[in-house]
């Protein structure tokens, strides 16, 4: 069994390909739309706005962990976030230590400074506080995701960091559902589940025997073009955890199951899990 947990400003059906590509291997596949997120929005929610703040949208996805653990007990449990679900996903293996999963996959994420983060934690907190924090700020958004673009040569569109796949990038802005600017609200949760990430009191709860494989793309800005996805490795090793692997793909952006050669990414993927879960 692998669970899905999606990005900022997406939604689960953009993962379409990656869980057929699963199925046919013999895995189930589950995912949930975040509150604010594709059909989440449907049922009363607010679009990029997480009620409850971070850690509620955690237990959501945490409550579809346990959920599907229930009634597939006996399946090993596989656990793959990507980009802000890769921050949801590092919260539930510092929250819930033993939740029983059998592996995590951490796509597309990164590691902030110390010093960074609680500076831009105010900044947060004071334009939240100064106007209604669901609604949408694109003011704290180029603060997020305004330099994203910055070392792609030649963009064609303001979300060229995304991917290589031009027909990838065009299908994601032309979506509803997708490239939405995020409310002040639910920018300020991102950067407060970050710092709750990088604090090594967090780290040091995760289960030492989970293995995790880090991947990214190597021109992906979310992760500092893989520096940042070593450090947020480095970290777990730290933690003490005795089985962390990391896999930076060359010239890949940000969405690499979304780039020119992601089979190559599927088929290394499929090939870890078979080795992790002796399949």
């Amino acid at each position: 069994m692998l669970q899905i947990v999606h990005g900022i400003a997406e939604f689960v059906e953009r993962y379409d390909e990656f869980a057929r590509y699963l199925t046919e291997l013999g895995y189930l596949v589950v995912a949930e739309d975040h509150m604010g997120h594709g059909q989440s929005i449907n049922g009363g929610g607010i679009r990029g706005y997480f009620h409850g703040g971070w850690f509620t949208a955690v237990a959501d996805t945490y409550q579809l962990l346990q959920d599907t653990k229930a009634q597939y007990p006996n399946l090993p449990y596989v656990l793959f976030g990507h980009s802000m679900g890769s921050f949801m996903a590092r919260t539930i293996l510092c929250r819930y230590p033993d939740s029983g999963i059998s592996a995590a996959i951490i796509c597309g994420t990164g590691w902030q400074p110390a010093f960074a983060l609680p500076a831009l934690s105010k900044v947060m907190e004071l334009v939240c506080s100064r106007g209604d924090e669901t609604k949408p700020s694109q003011t704290l958004q180029n603060l997020v995701f305004g330099s994203y673009n910055r070392k792609v040569e030649h963009p064609r569109t303001p979300y060229d960091w995304l991917s290589r796949d031009a027909e990838i990038v065009d299908a994601y802005i032309a979506h509803p559902l997708c490239g939405f600017t995020a409310s002040a609200g639910l920018l300020r949760d991102l950067v407060q589940g970050i710092h709750f990430v990088e604090q090594p009191n967090h780290l040091a709860a995760m289960r030492k025997d989970l293995p995790v494989f880090f991947i990214a793309g190597g021109d992906d800005p979310v992760g500092n073009y893989g520096k940042g996805v070593q450090k947020a490795a480095e970290a777990f090793r730290k933690a003490g955890l005795t089985d962390v692997s990391v896999r930076i793909y060359p010239l890949c952006r940000h969405e690499i199951l979304n780039e020119i050669n992601r089979k190559e990414i599927f088929e290394d993927i499929s090939q870890w899990l078979d080795a992790k879960l002796k399949r």
